[in-house]
């Protein structure tokens, strides 16, 4: 959701892919997407592969309050660890983009798989499963995967992956 929604100012998006690292429905919500009761499923990145997404530039007076935000907003239960990786950053041909087309260090937070909430690599029919029926303080479960694909789309991300499980949980779902 930091894609569509990240909650804080900056000066710059450029999409980029993350090298050492792949997108997947790998940790237990039990806050936002999910209860302790019936966890619903959220992103994480886990190792190996690679994944494209978006890095943003912060005007570097406003760094530590970003920070502080995202320890705050990603840091509930620990799930996450944060980390440095390897991102190579693209932009337009006519964009004047300050960090487009960089290879760079970048701050990410990854799946920690020694955490109770991290899920390994689950059948997707089991995802799907858990994502159509997950509901927690931030909304339906649902709702996070389609808003995850739409934002995907209009970026012009292709993540078959997502996509398929959209259509299973669809099918779950009834709708």
């Amino acid at each position: 959701s930091l894609m569509w929604n990240p909650g804080f100012d900056y000066l710059e998006r450029v999409q980029a892919r993350l090298y050492g690292w792949h997108r997947a429905f790998c940790i237990y919500s039990y806050h936002y997407r999910g209860t302790p009761q019936a966890p619903g499923l959220v992103l994480g990145l886990d190792r190996g592969g690679s994944c494209h997404g978006v890095c943003y530039r912060v005007a570097p007076d406003n760094v530590a309050a970003v920070t502080e935000y995202l320890w705050r907003r990603e840091m509930l239960t620990h799930v996450y660890m944060p980390r440095r990786a390897r991102a190579q950053l693209s932009a337009a041909p006519a964009s004047k983009a300050a960090i487009g087309g960089a290879a760079m260090a970048v701050q990410t937070f990854v799946a920690d798989p020694s955490h109770v909430q991290y899920t390994g690599r689950l059948d997707l029919d089991e995802a799907a499963r858990i994502i159509a029926s997950g509901h927690g303080e931030g909304g339906s479960n649902t709702d996070y995967l389609l808003n995850t694909v739409d934002h995907l789309d209009e970026l012009g991300i292709a993540d078959r992956p997502l996509h398929r499980l959209r259509r299973m949980v669809g099918n779950c779902s009834g709708s």
